[in-house]
């Protein structure tokens, strides 16, 4: 199969990059390379650094980015999770990047590829992990997670109303013999849910699949613990392109960007700052950049992207 994706709000993040033709460039979640591949377009001199974590991702990044050269020369990719990408970037001899991208979407071919067990319409092994050499599955997740534990995940990741519901039917249904595959899931989920709702709230699982996408992958997690080492990665004037497509991690992007913008932590009736933290840059997108109707239109999964921007401070 393919590895198709499309690039959500390419255009725009490329420009809000800045793109220098002999800077470092980080591409954190390289999936197909839409995104290395038009930073590379502008780069005289420069070097890409493409990171994923999933195999067949690098591979189909690699055949397509083989247009710009020889990989060693203008462009490197590691196989790896973007939270050890300042290791990756430093083993590789550069000291800083000017600028990072992370484009946190799954993939169209992850979702679109049945046995990656990603997505509710195929039924399929219950997988969905990123990175195939990891041991943590969706089917450890469903069958051996407490039900509270499994309700935490479903209302949190999921934002589901009726976490608690589908919890309780997947402990139930599994006392019975082991949840193996999607379809099973699928069946578990919606009778759980009042046929009322799911008639006008889109498909039953969608929440449920992604909470346990984001639970199986560490996605949250991983995010939390990366933004701010991105931010001391980039070289002065460098650049952060991070795009979203779920609540929760908008709200992780806006709440550190904000906090490396204004790191003060004296209370608000001090007249004069004691703490002396200083700014690491700032914010270039109040409100996140969201893709056109058009954009919507011709690619209904771009439909919840939002593209916030930061900037290391200058010299």
């Amino acid at each position: 199969m393919e590895f198709r994706h499309r690039s959500v709000l390419l255009e725009e993040t490329i420009e809000g990059l800045k793109v220098k033709p002999d800077g470092v460039y980080l591409d954190g979640t390289l999936g197909g390379g839409g995104h290395s591949s038009e930073i590379l377009r502008r780069l005289k001199g420069g070097h890409l650094i493409g990171i994923d974590q999933d195999a067949e991702a690098l591979a189909a990044a690699g055949k397509r980015l083989s247009g710009f050269g020889e990989e060693g020369k203008q462009f490197t990719l590691v196989r790896d999770n973007y939270c050890n990408a300042a290791e990756a970037v430093r083993s590789l001899g550069f000291s800083g990047v000017d600028g990072v991208v992370l484009d946190l979407g799954v993939s169209s071919y992850q979702l679109d590829n049945a046995q990656r067990g990603f997505s509710y319409r195929y039924d399929a092994p219950l997988d969905m992990r990123m990175d195939t050499r990891q041991t943590l599955t969706a089917r450890e997740i469903v069958n051996d997670y407490p039900e509270n534990e499994l309700y935490r995940v479903i209302r949190d990741y999921g934002e589901d109303p009726f976490a608690r519901n589908i919890a309780k039917h997947i402990v139930q249904a599994r006392k019975t013999g082991p949840i193996e595959t999607t379809g099973q899931l699928n069946e578990l989920i919606a009778a759980a849910i009042p046929a009322k709702i799911q008639k006008k709230g889109g498909h039953p699982s969608k929440r449920t699949f992604q909470a346990l996408r984001i639970e199986c992958n560490r996605e949250l997690e991983v995010l939390k613990d990366s933004i701010d080492g991105f931010i001391e990665l980039l070289n002065p004037g460098g650049r952060i392109c991070i795009i979203t497509f779920h609540s929760l991690e908008d709200r992780i992007v806006k709440t550190a960007f904000r906090r490396n913008e204004n790191p003060c932590t004296c209370p608000p009736d001090f007249p004069v700052c004691v703490c002396g933290k200083k700014p690491a840059g700032r914010v270039i997108t109040r409100k996140p950049i969201l893709p056109s109707a058009e954009e919507m239109e011709e690619n209904p999964r771009s439909k919840s992207a939002k593209l916030r921007i930061f900037e290391k401070q200058g010299e």
